[in-house]
């Protein structure tokens, strides 16, 4: 749990929108929004995202279910949706959130997120990252 500790300061002071640290070491930051620095981790980090800790400023669905892809232990987020939450539960991911709400919204806030709506029907993570990575190079 020292590495979501760890996770979640830096999140804070750095205003930092992804946080990812492994055995008490940051191992990727960022301050991309959306899902962007989290498919950038993956792509640089790949299978040594697995036992690492997360905290990033939002996470739906889609973030919930790269979380599961890159076998991360545990989530901190400061605002979490509550299908994020089921992904998570689902998937044993251990979890801690400040604000939960119903829905992600887009950047505009006048409807859903592009990739909630697009990993909604999707429970496999795979799919979902082939998918997500698909729709962020459009």
């Amino acid at each position: 749990m020292k590495d979501l500790e760890i996770a979640k300061v830096r999140l804070s002071e750095r205003n930092l929108s992804l946080v990812i640290v492994k055995d008490n070491k940051i191992i990727f930051e960022t301050r991309s929004p959306g899902l962007g620095g989290f498919l950038q981790a993956i792509e640089l980090l790949d299978k040594e995202l697995a036992e690492s800790s997360v905290a990033d400023k939002i996470m739906g669905r889609a973030a919930a279910l790269l979380s599961v892809y890159s076998c991360v232990s545990a989530v901190f987020s400061v605002t979490i949706s509550e299908e994020a939450i089921k992904v998570l539960e689902d998937n044993g991911i251990l979890y801690q959130f400040e604000n939960r709400v119903l829905k992600i919204l887009n950047f505009k806030g006048d409807d859903m997120c592009p990739f909630e709506k697009l990993t909604m029907t999707l429970t496999n993570p795979a799919e979902a990252y082939s998918k997500l990575k698909s729709l962020i190079k459009t």
